[in-house]
């Protein structure tokens, strides 16, 4: 028992020790080469790092410390995929797919203080949300000045703050059709806002990520709008009230090299009128 105890703690240690490394390199780095933008995103990946090792989050220090020091070495590091947060997941797949649209746009060249800004916000966002919807909190005070900071980031680049009224994203897991539970959530949405307005007009667009063929993707497209349209239907709108569509893979919300699973991608966009 003694020896497993020890072996235990050596363990943790080595992790520590570990962790340590990449944090005090993280603070001593110098972002010499690379762009403008990766020497920005080094700067803020560093503040954001020293936050977290103040808040002895060891792991979150460590894991971003890697990034901050790819950054550091010139790399474009890329902004976090969009994780399972329950009530979170729909704003951070907005968030992430507005700012690798303005990313890929060209605001690390044109504005890379401002994008660098935006990238690592939204990192924090992603990983304050998805500790809150761990640790199931019951305050927002962790998740809301990291969001705060990532839209006051974009609309110095000039993104777009929010979707449009009246417009929701519905996600779909890889490869399925099916409804899940975040789905059902926004559709939830959709429906009281719908019995609100009263008579109303239903649009839903299907979409597809890059991965399969392109007909695969339209079909699959056009299944995911359908699903939608069946549960509208279920929840009282009329079926003559709703008109569905597909657009495959050639719409995406994120652009992404062909064969690439993107998340944001895979949805159907609803739109009430």
């Amino acid at each position: 028992m003694r020896l497993l105890t020890m072996i235990g703690v050596l363990g943790a240690l080595g992790f520590l020790a570990g962790c340590a490394s990449n944090i005090a390199q993280m603070e001593a780095v110098q972002a010499t080469g690379g762009t403008p933008f990766t020497q920005a995103l080094t700067e803020e990946y560093r503040a954001f790092v020293a936050d977290e090792k103040a808040e002895r989050d060891w792991d979150a220090a460590d894991y971003f410390a890697i990034k901050g020091l790819a950054a550091a070495g010139g790399q474009v590091v890329q902004p976090e995929a969009v994780p399972q947060a329950g009530e979170h997941t729909q704003p951070l797949t907005d968030a992430r797919a507005r700012l690798v649209a303005a990313l890929d746009g060209g605001a690390r060249d044109s504005k890379p203080a401002a994008a660098a800004k935006a990238q690592v916000a939204y990192d924090c966002y992603t990983h304050e949300a998805q500790e809150d919807f761990w640790y199931d909190s019951l305050t927002d005070d962790h998740v809301k000045p990291c969001r705060d900071k990532f839209e006051a980031a974009m609309a110095e680049l000039g993104g777009p703050m929010a979707a449009a009224p009246n417009t929701y994203i519905v996600l779909f897991d890889f490869d399925k059709s099916n409804i899940n539970q975040a789905g059902q959530a926004v559709i939830d949405q959709v429906l009281a806002d719908a019995h609100k307005m009263g008579s109303v007009h239903v649009s839903a667009t299907g979409h597809t990520d890059r991965a399969g063929t392109e007909a695969y993707n339209m079909a699959l497209s056009l299944r995911r709008a359908d699903s939608v349209r069946d549960a509208l239907i279920k929840g009282g709108i009329p079926a003559d009230g709703i008109t569905v569509a597909g657009r495959g893979e050639s719409e995406p919300a994120v652009p992404t090299a062909d064969g690439v699973r993107e998340q944001a991608n895979r949805r159907v966009e609803v739109i009430l009128q």
